[in-house]
């Protein structure tokens, strides 16, 4: 796994080398720049070093690596190179390259839900005055969805309560399981209950599943296990009614909501016309919340993936992610630049990120 972890880092790299990818100017406009610039030099001016366009995006999925987070991490045997070579120059440098103006951060999973509960508690207080740090340090470039201590509910409303009110985040970022507990199960209800009173954004991220660990020997987890269990998860809010019940959250799956377009007919035909959800459910209301959720477009940011979830879902609720510092954002850039015009486009770097980021529309 640390190998494979190690090639992709290697061949996001060499995204990062292409300034084509990370602006919005071809290499025919870079030309024609170039030459008018050799032609201003032999009259005597200066020539400008190429500047790329102004960062605009909004990335929300963004992984940082607080310190004491990533020491936890280490003590239980989750870390990789990704997050042990993280920093945040190396974060700023990657977003300039990709044209990124802001990251709203959370850690990668499994967040706390592998340790203890006071652990758990304080790690993830610590983690979210960490990224409110960053945010302040570096004005204008970060934002927050703050790590709750998941599974322990009164633990977590208590958290909210600190991260919404003192903190002032701009969401929560949790996991599509924990363990053997999906985000549709009455478990969770409290924490949805005051998240929706809220008219909360929350991102979600895939985790192994107590069910779906090691499965196919060699194959790891994040291949395939975690675009099923985004799925899963999708699939229990709704049919469970938990996404009905609680109207006013605003979710955000990740991966473009994992292997969701491949699933989605038996969503809308197969368990609406069978029981027990037969006459409980119909295709008109599920597709009303696949289409009220979002997806962002970490590792998906190609034709193949973005045509399907793009027929799926309309393009308001599609939004920039990149997964950093697994992969780059110039790459991403790059994908989601030669899949859309110019109109979606804008709502897909931008635009569709500030209906559930308020505090941004000012930026």
């Amino acid at each position: 796994m640390l190998q494979s972890t190690m090639r992709r880092l290697s061949a996001a790299c060499n995204c990062c080398t292409q300034p084509f990818a990370a602006t919005d100017v071809s290499r025919r406009q870079f030309l024609a720049g170039g030459t008018a610039a050799v032609a201003l030099g032999a009259a005597g001016f200066a020539p400008k070093v190429f500047a790329q366009a102004k960062p605009h995006r909004i990335d929300v999925h963004h992984h940082i690596v607080p310190p004491t987070w990533l020491n936890a991490m280490d003590i239980i045997g989750r870390t990789n190179p990704p997050l042990q070579h993280w920093s945040v120059q190396k974060t700023i440098d990657d977003m300039d390259k990709g044209g990124v103006a802001t990251s709203i951060t959370s850690p990668t999973a499994p967040q706390v839900s592998s340790l203890g509960i006071p652990v758990a508690v304080k790690i993830a207080r610590e983690s979210n005055e960490y990224a409110k740090k960053m945010e302040s340090d570096h004005k204008g470039r970060f934002g927050t969805f703050a790590m709750l201590p998941l599974p322990h509910i009164d633990q977590t409303l208590k958290e909210i309560e600190y991260a919404f009110d003192t903190l002032k985040v701009d969401g929560v970022g949790i996991l599509t399981n924990y363990g053997d507990k999906w985000l549709g199960y009455s478990y969770f209800d409290p924490v949805w209950a005051e998240l929706n009173r809220r008219k909360a954004t929350i991102y979600t991220h895939p985790n192994d599943a107590s069910c779906c660990i090691n499965l196919v020997q060699g194959v790891p987890q994040s291949a395939i296990e975690w675009g099923t269990d985004t799925t899963r998860s999708i699939a229990n809010l709704i049919f469970s009614g938990s996404s009905q019940k609680f109207p006013d959250i605003n979710w955000i799956f990740s991966h473009g909501g994992g292997a969701l377009v491949s699933f989605s007919e038996r969503f809308l035909i197969q368990m609406v016309s069978t029981p027990p959800y037969r006459g409980k459910f119909t295709r008109e209301s599920v597709e009303k919340e696949l289409h009220r959720f979002h997806y962002d477009t970490a590792q998906v940011a190609n034709s193949v993936a973005l045509g399907a979830l793009s027929k799926l879902v309309p393009v308001s609720q599609i939004v920039y992610g990149t997964d950093f510092p697994y992969r780059t954002a110039a790459d991403h850039t790059k994908g989601l630049t030669a899949f859309f015009n110019a109109e979606d486009l804008k709502k897909v770097d931008r635009d569709n990120a500030l209906r559930l980021l308020p505090r941004w529309r000012a930026a």
